[in-house]
Order: C-alpha cells, then sequence, then structure tokens
C-alpha cells in the first residue's frame, strides 16, 4: 500500500501534473511525471508540510470507462501495488506521478501493470525531464570545487 501521506489528493497537484508534465503511453496506461523544484523561490514548488516532504507522489485516475465500480477499485489496488513495485527506479528528486488507466488496464494483471510503468520510467522522455544533479549522487554534489588547504 502506498503511505496516504505520498498520495496526491490536491486538485491543482492533479492539474499541474497533467499540464505541464511529461507523457508517456503504454498499451494500459498513460503517465504523467512532475519533477518539482528544489528552489523555495520557484513558482512549482509543493508546499512543504512535514508529512509529505520526499516523494514520489502518486496519483490515480481509474473513470468509469474502466469499469462498474469494483472492477475500478481492483485496477487501483493493482496499479498502487505496480507503483510499489517500481519504487527503486523513481529519481530521489520529488516527483508527482499520475497515473491514468485506460479501458484495457481492467484486464491486466499486477505484474503486467508494473512492467508497463517500469517501461515509462525508463523512457527518454522522463529522464530528459529531471534535473540533471538527479541523475548522479546528491550528497557528492559541489565537493570537487571546494579547495583544501594543507
Amino acid at each position: 500500500m502506498v503511505a496516504s501521506s505520498h498520495r496526491i489528493s490536491r486538485r491543482s497537484d492533479f492539474t499541474r501534473t497533467l499540464k505541464s508534465g511529461v507523457r508517456v503511453n503504454t498499451r494500459d496506461l498513460v503517465i504523467h511525471l512532475l519533477a518539482l523544484s528544489v528552489d523555495p523561490d520557484a513558482s512549482d514548488t509543493r508546499r512543504v508540510e512535514v508529512a509529505t516532504s520526499g516523494g514520489p507522489w502518486l496519483g490515480l485516475i481509474v473513470s468509469k470507462s474502466v469499469g462498474d465500480a469494483v472492477t475500478r477499485h481492483a485496477v487501483a489496488r493493482r496499479l498502487r501495488a505496480a507503483f510499489r513495485q517500481c519504487l527503486a527506479q523513481f529519481p530521489s528528486t520529488e516527483v508527482l506521478v499520475v497515473i491514468r488507466a485506460r479501458r484495457e488496464a481492467s484486464s491486466a494483471s499486477s505484474v503486467e501493470l508494473a512492467d508497463q510503468l517500469s517501461e515509462a520510467l525508463t523512457h527518454k522522455r522522463f529522464r530528459r525531464s529531471l534535473p540533471n544533479r538527479e541523475l548522479g549522487d546528491p550528497g557528492t554534489a559541489g565537493i570537487s570545487e571546494l579547495q583544501v588547504a594543507p
């Protein structure tokens, strides 16, 4: 289960991710990813709260076209399980991820959905949208520039 503190619950976060994020389509899913700025003066910074620091945050869109309520909830559970399996592939930066299930997702298993999500996360469009500093180890940034006195 994805912790409630790591779920997107604000409409503004959904809208911002859908409009400004990078989109990748798979057979059963449409995945939107938006890397948030760490700069407090930037306009795309999420409100910092103690319970929601760190990422990634997950938002799901499972519409009535997927099926009845029982089917939609089953698809949502499978998507949360797939997201949990792919957590290690997410960058260390704070990202918002919105997954929209297509009609065909109702017949896909958790493993198939996890494979599609994993494939989408390795897509070059997602990798290009991440800040360069997140591809390396953030703990070593700027150390080579320091002058050490003998």
